[in-house]
């Protein structure tokens, strides 16, 4: 659960993030789906800067659900090739957001 309990010891260096710029856009994958119908999880990439509480305040302004829990992944790039160029997709953050049991987000 994310609930801070005492003051932060330091202040996040970099940019102060608005909601639009902390979630990205929602991941509607076949796990992603299961997640949503059965655990009231949704999952999200993330701004690689964000914080979870961040992720949570921008989820709840984004949408009228009140959040759970945050649980984050740093997720390495994959090696693609094109010919005989090799190279890798950018690294990126995906966050899975749990929901009270009375909220829901409609994606589709």
């Amino acid at each position: 659960m994310v609930t801070l309990r005492r003051a932060p010891q330091y202040e996040r260096k970099g940019p102060k993030l608005d909601p639009y710029q902390v979630v990205i856009r929602p991941l509607i994958t076949e796990k992603a789906t299961h997640l949503s119908e059965r655990h009231n999880a949704y999952t999200f990439e993330v701004n690689p800067l964000a914080t979870k509480t961040e992720i949570k305040e921008a989820v709840e302004a984004l949408f009228p659900v009140k959040v759970l829990d945050v649980r984050t992944q740093n997720r390495r790039g994959k090696m693609r090739r094109y010919r005989l160029k090799s190279g890798r997709m950018r690294d990126w953050k995906k966050a899975i957001v749990s929901l009270h049991e009375q909220y829901r987000i409609d994606f589709y």
